[in-house]
């Protein structure tokens, strides 16, 4: 069992919140900067994250912050740790890789904070970051135990042959995943991610997340990635390069979003844009398992062009009966026509949902772009929805949504 904290170090570390207010970006700038000197910590990151926006920089040091806030209440954090749990067995970090992150931070803090990093204030943060450490090692080795003791479970990288590849809008593809060993796969929760090892050619290899598009099923899983014009080349990699028959490496399936097991009150499921691929995983289960539940999927796209699956989530709403479809176009093309293509058109609006959805007796599931997260995670809640049945999913790294 982990030790607590002792209430000096406690002290130090809460007296070092303004200075990293003030300093924390530098920190984790910096931080990242020692780590990456080693090329095989390198390679275990996600490096469209530490990109030009800095989106990875900034919500480590939101998150350091967080905890340096909640160090004497770190219940309040234990979303938070579950999620990075996650994150870890997506990624396959061991618990050999954290002393190289402590080795980092330590070495930041000291570098930016210089003088005010005394002897007395690294050492308090020594000791905080072996306290989560061994929190998070602890929560990753149950999450691996379960997953490996689970029927089609694995450890590691598996390597799975790409069946079929299916063009569902302009932008988005689906990928159908059998294993390549022909065993059976877990039967993941629907909503949750695989985490991808890409090498295209002639480029660095990548590490990349992509939502499962499928319910559970135990012989394949299928993700639907949108082809972005920008970045570091997975999704282009994929929409360009991979064929039906090669084959893609994957950790088994992750992520603390998911739909519960046993809903017990109606459920919305509203995604913007490529946001849908685990709506449509939440809502092909609810259509095989769940027939007596009142559920609504609400989606928002540019229009039908970029409209991914849309036929399939009708069918499965006139299947089901008592699940009912939504979509609003923003800026609909010349072809679509209100009633028709589509429900509404413009952006879905929290007084729209309480109009047409039981928004305050729902468990509501939000997944897309984080300007379209943001104002629906902050509009519910001012809405009076309780914080509780407010659920989403986010791309990339969650800054300002997790540090609030």
């Amino acid at each position: 069992m982990t030790e607590p904290l002792s209430q000096a170090t406690i002290e130090t570390v809460k007296a070092t919140v303004p200075a990293l207010a003030q300093h924390g970006t530098a920190i984790t700038t910096a931080m990242y900067a020692r780590l990456f000197e080693d090329a095989h910590i390198r390679n275990l990151f996600n490096h469209a994250n530490q990109g030009e926006s800095g989106a990875q920089v900034h919500a480590l040091a939101a998150a350091i912050l967080a905890y340096a806030r909640n160090i004497d209440n770190l219940g309040a954090l234990a979303p938070v740790i579950d999620r990075i749990a996650y994150k870890h067995v997506g990624y396959h970090i061991l618990p050999e890789h954290y002393p190289y992150v402590a080795n980092a931070l330590l070495g930041a803090i000291q570098q930016v904070l210089g003088e005010a990093a005394s002897e007395a204030v690294l050492k308090a943060w020594g000791e905080a970051y072996w306290f989560l450490a061994d929190l998070l090692t602890a929560r990753e080795a149950v999450l691996r135990g379960e997953i490996q003791r689970a029927e089609g479970g694995w450890h590691g990288w598996r390597q799975f042959v790409v069946a079929e590849k299916i063009r569902e809008s302009s932008a988005i593809t689906s990928f159908v995943l059998r294993p390549a060993d022909s065993g059976p796969v877990l039967r993941h929760r629907p909503g949750q991610y695989l985490t991808f090892r890409l090498q295209p050619p002639g480029a660095p290899e990548l590490k990349r997340n992509y939502s499962i598009s499928c319910a559970p099923n135990g012989r394949f899983y299928r993700i639907s990635v949108k082809r972005e014009a920008d970045g570091q080349g997975g999704s282009r990699y994929l929409h360009d390069d991979i064929k039906v028959g090669d084959v893609l490496e994957t950790t088994p399936p992750a992520g603390d979003f998911f739909l519960s097991d046993a809903p017990q009150r109606p459920v919305i499921l509203l995604s913007g844009g490529v946001g849908l691929t685990p709506m449509v995983s939440m809502a092909e289960t609810i259509a095989a398992q769940h027939a007596d539940l009142e559920a609504h999927y609400v989606h928002a796209t540019t229009n039908s062009d970029t409209h991914a699956m849309d036929a399939h989530v009708r069918g499965l709403a006139a299947e089901h009966g008592k699940l009912r479809v939504a979509t609003f176009y923003s800026e609909p093309g010349t072809a679509d026509r209100l009633g028709e293509t589509h429900d509404g058109e413009g952006f879905v609006s929290i007084d729209w949902l309480a109009r047409t959805t039981p928004l305050h007796d729902a468990d509501i599931y939000l997944c897309g772009p984080k300007p379209f997260l943001r104002a629906f995670v902050s509009g519910l809640a001012l809405a009076g929805v309780a914080a509780d049945r407010i659920h989403y999913e986010f791309f990339g790294p969650a800054d300002e949504l997790i540090a609030a």
